[in-house]
């Protein structure tokens, strides 16, 4: 069996058991969707060799239609043209600066925010460079549904320095790339965009 297959088809279970406890009405089909959705748990943390009791905390009943998650990052680049990253703690590999939307804040204030807090760095956000579906590209096998929205984002001051959840902050040349955190980023999409800034693309890449 095909690990990424497998997963998104128990996620798309685990989103209709989710979305029938959130609309039905019926105690005797609410039992059966809870059934379900514990199933579908049960077979994400199989497939995904994550903890049972890891993805029932981060699974909280949904009261509302199950949606995506949201990741976004922003690419920045220096005078040299080198780019951005971040190393991340958990896995000791580099990645576009980023992490999941906040509620309270808009996409762009989020992105804005994350790179100050992992790198030192101050930024402003100039224009959306690309929507990514996970699903839709090569990365590790995830328990979860995400979107991955990059901007594009102009140095204006601060001191590169990495955050108390990082360990490094440095700019790279883009051949020179280091190991790249392929849960978060991928090396294809980090040139691509690179790329899309250099050649001067105004058009959003999609999916």
């Amino acid at each position: 069996m095909e690990v990424g297959r497998d997963l998104e088809l128990i996620k798309r279970i685990k989103a209709l058991a989710d979305t029938g406890l959130v609309y039905n009405q019926d105690g005797y089909n609410k039992e059966r969707y809870e059934e379900l959705r514990e199933i579908s748990l049960k077979l994400l943390s199989h497939v995904s060799q994550q903890p049972l009791r890891v993805l029932e905390d981060f699974f909280m009943p949904e009261k509302d239609y199950p949606t995506v998650k949201v990741d976004v990052r922003g690419l920045v680049l220096n005078d040299a043209g080198e780019i951005l990253l971040a190393k991340e703690q958990v896995d000791s590999k580099w990645t576009l600066p980023g992490g999941w939307a906040d509620i309270g804040y808009t996409p762009s204030e989020v992105v804005i925010k994350e790179i100050e807090e992992e790198t030192g760095l101050q930024c402003t956000a100039e224009r959306l460079l690309a929507v990514y579906d996970k699903r839709m590209h090569p990365h590790p096998p995830q328990p979860f549904y995400i979107y991955k929205l990059v901007f594009l984002c102009q140095l204006k001051g601060g001191m590169l320095k990495h955050g108390f959840d990082m360990d490094g902050a440095a700019f790279f040349k883009v051949g020179e790339l280091p190991e790249l955190s392929e849960d978060r980023i991928l090396e294809t999409q980090v040139k691509q965009l690179y790329n899309m800034v250099i050649n001067k693309d105004v058009n959003v890449y999609f999916d």
